[in-house]
């Protein structure tokens, strides 16, 4: 019996499953997948390292000021510490928009006080520079002696803001509503003050205590009572005011109102005015051109 031979051929490996020998398409495709790679390592590291540019405020951070970061943590702090401990979610857009640009304001001065070469580690430094390059705006304008020309034009567009310090002295009466009319009428017929306390059962509020000056008393009494007590003449009774704690009458015992002083007698007070306001306006143009030419990238929940 002759036997028989098998015929069946054993198919060599071809195409990508051919490891035993070169070929031209996969190799060319794993060298484009491998540069692709190496370009996206090589963007990421380029792109997160160190000092480089970013349009993404980090999520730890408020804002970046020519890629310096304001923290998180130090802006929630600033926050809590300006408005006594309110919690961040009870504060208004307002005061937290109002403590994101102090923070903004302060590291463009700081990052100028680095331009002038004005270290910065501490927060103490740190209000230093700011201080520094305040005064050196505002150099030019405390070096200069304005004319009189343009200090009396001053003192004439602010004139009432230069008088004497008012002084009065004002009785803060109170008084139960049934008894405030006839207490009313009594001081104004001339009856003495403490026997209408007595007569009708009135009492100081202690609010006022002797001589004041015009901004203590305001701060005492209010504004509405202060407003009511600086026209009254000496001797001089208010008409009732109703208060949540009864009627208030004031009785003025002595009111020495402002004077009005003269641009000679006020002169110097003119002369600082003026160069507050003069580096006031400095400052703030200043501020402005430091915003302009700086990135300053706010995060998307502080806008």
């Amino acid at each position: 019996m002759t036997a028989k031979t098998d015929t069946r051929t054993v198919k060599e490996p071809s195409g990508w499953r051919d490891f035993a020998h070169m070929n031209l398409n996969r190799s060319l495709i794993l060298s484009g997948v491998a540069a692709a790679v190496g370009l996206l390592m090589a963007g990421y590291a380029l792109f997160t390292a160190r000092g480089t540019s970013t349009l993404v405020v980090p999520a730890e951070d408020v804002a970046l000021v020519n890629q310096q970061p304001i923290s998180r943590s130090d802006y929630y702090l600033q926050l809590k510490t300006l408005y006594y401990g309110t919690p961040y979610d009870q504060t208004t857009p307002v005061q937290r928009k109002t403590v994101l640009d102090q923070m903004i304001r302060e590291e463009l001065f700081v990052q100028r006080g680095k331009e002038l070469d004005v270290a910065s580690t501490e927060s103490e430094v740190r209000a230093a520079m700011v201080n520094a390059v305040e005064q050196g705006i505002g150099a030019d304008v405390i070096a200069s002696v304005p004319s009189n020309d343009k200090l009396r034009a001053y003192y004439e567009q602010h004139k009432s803001a230069y008088s004497t310090e008012g002084i009065m002295t004002v009785r803060d009466l109170v008084f139960a509503p049934p008894n405030a009319a006839g207490a009313a009428a009594a001081l104004k017929s001339g009856v003495n003050v403490d026997t209408v306390v007595a007569q009708f059962q009135g009492k100081d509020s202690g609010r006022v205590n002797g001589e004041e000056f015009y901004f203590a008393a305001q701060i005492h009494l209010g504004d509405p009572m202060f407003q009511a007590a600086k026209s009254l003449a000496n001797g001089a009774a208010s008409a009732p005011i109703e208060s949540g704690d009864g009627v208030h009458i004031l009785y003025m015992v002595n009111n020495r109102q402002p004077v009005p002083e003269s641009f000679e007698m006020a002169r110097d007070s003119v002369l600082n005015d003026y160069q507050r306001a003069a580096t006031a306006r400095l400052l703030s143009g200043d501020e402005k051109f430091f915003r302009k030419r700086a990135n300053v990238l706010i995060a998307p929940d502080m806008r």
